[in-house]
């Protein structure tokens, strides 16, 4: 038998996962040919065909279908003993990061500091925009791992729970509601309702909840940034629904007021979530690391951790 190595089995399985030998050799930081020969060198010390090669794309052949879960366990294998002979600070390499942008602006300072302390050869690469754009970069391997309104549904995702954001309604002083403790969702409907985007479940909720029960056709201003929602808010365009963390500082200065309300939106949940196929180690240590910074951070605010 011609003997193979795991160089070959880790190009097999990230052909196999991109469905492109480009793609493979991009994130193997190699060239086309060299792939071509990895996967070439594996099918002849096997003595089958792994891929059908097409005009722009290749797929698995029914050989390389039986392969894949063997090869997918051996690399784990291969994984651990790394880790084992490894100093866990002597990790190399880039973290494609992509965050929410409530992340920014709670704890994810903490983390990249301790990221930095923990594994100081490792660079970030961060990208700060909205759930439903940060799980398609997930889902399309151009991120290493996601902070997002989660879970994501998929079965070669690995989700890590994290400590939830209460959201409040707040809107700037200068707005004349009625003078009573707990308000009603008419009573805000006076108003313009700023919301998250539109593809997000804190809207979908909001959508439901106030064109199911009130008469009136509501006025939803959804915005796909947290920022422009907290500078609308505070000159006055209507009443937001906001992650209490967020907005703390504005309403201890006076310059947004939170209102008790009868109903109020359902706590933002987010996870840590990275690809598991084909596995990335440095995704997974970072993923954990931030299940840790935030819960630390939950803590710290007087927070209950998350379900």
């Amino acid at each position: 038998m011609i003997p193979f190595n795991i160089k070959q089995l880790e190009t097999f399985l990230l052909v196999a996962t991109f469905g492109s030998f480009r793609k493979a050799a991009e994130r193997l930081n190699t060239t086309q040919p060299a792939v071509s020969t990895r996967i070439a060198g594996l099918e002849e010390a096997l003595g089958a065909k792994l891929f059908e090669r097409q005009s722009s794309t290749v797929r698995l052949t029914a050989e390389g279908q039986r392969l894949l879960p063997p090869a997918q366990r051996v690399l784990r294998v291969a994984e651990r003993l790394q880790l084992t002979a490894n100093s866990l600070s002597e990790t190399a390499g880039v973290l494609r990061l992509g965050v929410a942008e409530t992340i920014v602006h709670t704890w994810l300072p903490d983390f990249l500091k301790e990221l930095q302390a923990n594994y100081p050869l490792i660079d970030t690469d961060i990208v700060v925009d909205a759930t439903t754009t940060l799980r398609n970069e997930l889902m399309s391997h151009r991120l290493d791992l996601a902070v997002l309104m989660g879970p994501v549904l998929e079965y070669s995702i690995e989700n890590i729970g994290l400590p939830s954001f209460p959201l409040v309604w707040v809107c700037s002083p200068q707005l004349k509601l009625p003078n009573r403790r707990k308000l009603t969702l008419n009573d805000l409907m006076q108003f313009p309702i700023i919301s998250y985007a539109r593809t997000t479940t804190p809207y979908s909720e909001l959508y439901r909840k106030l064109t199911g029960e009130l008469e009136e056709t509501p006025r939803i201003f959804p915005a796909n940034s947290l920022a422009a929602s907290i500078k609308m808010t505070l000159n006055g365009i209507g009443i937001a629904s906001l992650p209490e963390e967020v907005v703390r500082d504005y309403a201890a200065g006076g310059q947004l007021r939170i209102i008790d309300c009868e109903w109020h939106p359902s706590d933002l949940r987010f996870t840590a979530s990275y690809s598991s196929e084909p596995s990335n180690q440095i995704a997974e240590r970072a993923a954990k690391l931030a299940a840790c910074v935030a819960h630390a951070y939950a803590a710290r605010i007087g927070k209950a951790p998350a379900d």
